[in-house]
C-alpha cells in the first residue's frame, strides 16, 4: 500500500509516500506563497527517489487547515482531482493535529496574521481544546512552560519548531479521515474570535 501524504497549509511544502507502515520518501521545504509553483515537481522528484510512478500510488492523505486560505487548497484541489480521476481514496487530516503529531504536550502556533494565529492544544495527538484563531497576547499570556510550543513559536516568545511532517502523517495513521465522497471534501476555514476558553495551555 503506497500512500501520498501532502500539506500546504502553512509556509512549508510538505509531501511523503509511506509504504505500507513507514515513510520511505519525503519532502519537506519552506516555500510561502510558492508551494503551487513547486508542488508538481516535488512530487515527480520524490517518487523517482523511489522509482515509483503516479499510477503506483494507492490512496492519498491530505491536511485539511486551518491555515493560510490559498495554501490549504492547494494540496487539497490536487489531493481531490487525482483522487477523483483515479478512483483513489482520500483522507484527511487537521493541521494542526498534523503539526502536534503525538507529543504529549503541544499548543500548535501558526500565523494567522494581524497579530493572531490559528491555535489548539494537544495531547499525544487528541485535541483537548477546540481549535481556534486568538490573538497573540491571549495565547502568550496562558503559555504554561512545559508545554511544547510548534510553528511560529516567536509569535509568542518562544522558538520556532518546525517537526518532521512526514514522521507526524505515520505518527497519525490510525486518526486518518477517510471520504465517503471524493467531491465533497472542503478546508477547515476558522473564523477569528476574541473569546477563548478559560485554562487554555
Amino acid at each position: 500500500m503506497i500512500t501520498l501524504c501532502m500539506d500546504t497549509s502553512s509556509a512549508f511544502l510538505a509531501l511523503c509516500l509511506i509504504k505500507d507502515h513507514a515513510v520511505v520518501a519525503k519532502y519537506q521545504k519552506r516555500c510561502w506563497k510558492q508551494q503551487s509553483e513547486e508542488i508538481f515537481p516535488a512530487l515527480l522528484e520524490l517518487l523517482q527517489k523511489v522509482d515509483l510512478s503516479p499510477d503506483a500510488i494507492d490512496q492519498v492523505v491530505v491536511s485539511k487547515g486551518p491555515g493560510s486560505y490559498t495554501g490549504v487548497r492547494i494540496a487539497m484541489t490536487v489531493a481531490k482531482v487525482f483522487c477523483a480521476m483515479g478512483d483513489k481514496p482520500l483522507a484527511t487530516v487537521s493541521t494542526l493535529q498534523l503539526y502536534a503529531g503525538d507529543l504529549e504536550h503541544a499548543r500548535i502556533v501558526l500565523d494567522a496574521r494581524g497579530q493572531r494565529a490559528y491555535t489548539a492544544y494537544y495531547e499525544h495527538g487528541v485535541c483537548v481544546e477546540e481549535e481556534t484563531v486568538l490573538p497573540l497576547e491571549i495565547i502568550a499570556e496562558k503559555l504554561q512552560e512545559q508545554v511544547t510550543v510548534v510553528g511560529d513559536g516567536h509569535l509568542v516568545d518562544r522558538p520556532d519548531y518546525i517537526p518532521d511532517l512526514a514522521a507526524n502523517f505515520l505518527a497519525l495513521e490510525k486518526q486518518w479521515r477517510f471520504a465517503a465522497n471524493v467531491h465533497m471534501v472542503s478546508p477547515t476555514y476558522l473564523k477569528s474570535s476574541e473569546s477563548y476558553r478559560t485554562g487554555i495551555q
